[in-house]
């Protein structure tokens, strides 16, 4: 459950961010990744949070 930054309302999560399908990231010193980016929005004030799941973290690590 997230808290919205701006109002502390409970956000409403697991929306797909449409960036061709996946999210590229390269950590520095690493090789590419494709992990999935998410987003949470804040039903009260409209603010957007972007979040990639705890198992996609895991990829990033190797």
């Amino acid at each position: 459950m997230r808290r919205c930054i701006r109002c502390g309302a409970t956000m409403k999560e697991d929306f797909i961010v449409n960036a061709r399908e996946s999210l590229v990231v390269r950590p520095k010193g690493f090789t590419m990744k494709q992990v999935k980016l998410n987003a949470a929005v804040c039903p009260n004030c409209g603010e957007v949070s972007l979040y990639i799941d705890i198992t996609d973290m895991a990829k990033l690590e190797k």
